[in-house]
């Protein structure tokens, strides 16, 4: 029977996806942490206790992500765009544009519906432009990350944020915290400075729709709301978004066996 592992090591948080003949047999995801090679361990493990196999029974590895070559069992290595390509399309073909809000990077790529990517952009090293930013306000609202979107959506009065930079933002926040600003409004107009610097990126290599948002970034639906409003059309989000790149990667090691 096949068997393949999907393995995505990524700067904050790796997931890995389980493939068999009949479908997904196990996923799981933990924080990166310093070891990524530890990391990989554990991912295996848990996919290979999920499923009820042994090392032996794996039939192909794919990895991906910003610590894939720390990814020593794995058969081959692919580039997180390829696999967010493949992963998305898969469950989407309509899709021709995916956006993915990673923790380090925001990545716009144009994809034909199979898989194939035509062309891609990254966000610059600045975080503001990344997931990175809204874990920096929310240790300063002192707010879980999860809880961010929904607080967002009861804001009634939204803070318009004037930098786009994380650091910035920080003491911005920190300011707007000192004069009575609440939580929600702040939020709001954080998610709004950054679907605002997302859409600049997507709109540099062209917004083709159906429109797909990935990553963790795409867990928050604030941020989904508020990148929905700049584009005045729908933005598709998958079931566990964050889990794509793996999902791409497993379906690539499913390929590879097939040829």
């Amino acid at each position: 029977m096949v068997f393949v592992l999907g393995i995505d090591i990524g700067s904050a948080q790796s997931k890995g996806i389980a493939l068999g003949g009949q479908g997904s047999l196990g996923s799981f995801e933990c924080p990166s942490g310093g070891d990524f090679k530890l990391t990989a361990e554990k991912l295996r493990g848990e996919l290979l206790s999920q499923s009820g196999k042994t090392e032996n029974d794996v039939s192909r590895t794919v990895a991906t992500g910003y610590g894939s070559k720390l990814v020593f069992f794995a058969d081959e290595i692919k580039p997180d765009i390829v696999c967010l390509a493949k992963g998305v399309s898969s469950l989407h073909p309509t899709v021709r544009t995916v956006i993915d809000v990673g923790d380090l990077y925001t990545k716009v790529l144009r994809t034909d519906g199979n898989g194939s990517v035509h062309n891609f952009l990254l966000s610059g090293k600045c975080a503001g432009g990344s997931g990175r930013i809204l874990q920096v306000i929310a240790r300063v609202l002192r707010v879980r990350v999860e809880e961010m979107g929904d607080l967002s959506l009861t804001s009634q009065k939204r803070v318009d944020f004037n930098t786009g930079c994380a650091v910035f933002a920080e003491t911005e926040a920190i300011s707007r915290l000192s004069q009575e600003v609440k939580k929600e409004d702040l939020l709001a107009g954080l998610h709004r400075a950054l679907a605002a610097q997302i859409n600049s990126l997507a709109e540099r290599i062209g917004v083709e729709p159906d429109v797909a948002m990935t990553g963790g970034g795409a867990r928050d639906i604030g941020l989904v709301r508020a990148f929905k409003e700049i584009r005045r059309h729908d933005i598709l989000v998958p079931t566990d978004p964050h889990m794509i790149a793996a999902l791409g990667a497993a379906i690539m090691a499913l390929e590879g066996i097939e040829q």
